[in-house]
């Protein structure tokens, strides 16, 4: 994993719009309308967009962690607790057997825990998703009615994520249930 930079932008576009290409085969809303919108985040000067590169020169995902989420949906005490905050994750769909969104999203629980956080949290739109993300070791905390749609709310413990760097040299996983 290593921060995206502007340099990213054109493979990062390539890689969102074979996900979208993959979600729209399988009658799946995608983000194809925020496609540039997604790529050109490599630029953000704060630099929250992480990538995720196979064999140091492919992208094969991309994601961003922030120091906090969206204000509503969560309690003044949740709002409180030190966590992260991730979401746009987006991975090649070309390699779901490598199961790059699960290694970033362990990546991101790793990392909270090594600068001393509590809480990595996400949210999603999909119920779908919702137990993907569940797979991934995160629960449910909130379900909330927006305008629109239903917005789902979630959260994983920061902890230690032994086996991570095994998994990035190899392109396997190598944590224990992994192989789910």
């Amino acid at each position: 994993m290593r921060p995206a930079v502007s340099a990213d932008r054109p493979d990062v576009a390539k890689m969102i719009r074979a996900r979208c290409a993959w979600m729209e085969e399988r009658g799946l809303p995608s983000w194809r309308e925020s496609v540039d919108d997604l790529a050109s985040q490599c630029d953000n000067p704060c630099g929250d967009v992480w990538l995720l590169e196979l064999d140091g020169s492919r992208i094969v995902g991309r994601t961003t962690i922030q120091e906090q989420g969206p204000p509503w949906g969560w309690t003044e005490a949740e709002r409180a607790e030190p966590a992260h905050y991730l979401n746009t994750s987006v991975t090649d769909p070309g390699l779901r057997d490598l199961r790059p969104g699960t290694l970033m999203a362990w990546w991101a629980v790793d990392r909270a825990f090594r600068a001393g956080l509590s809480w990595v949290r996400r949210d999603c739109l999909s119920p779908d998703l919702v137990r993907y993300y569940s797979a991934q070791g995160f629960h449910l905390v909130h379900e909330l009615e927006r305008a629109k749609y239903r917005l789902y709310l979630l959260a994983r413990q920061a902890e230690p994520m032994e086996g991570l760097s095994e998994w990035f040299m190899s392109g396997r996983p190598a944590l224990p249930g992994a192989g789910r």
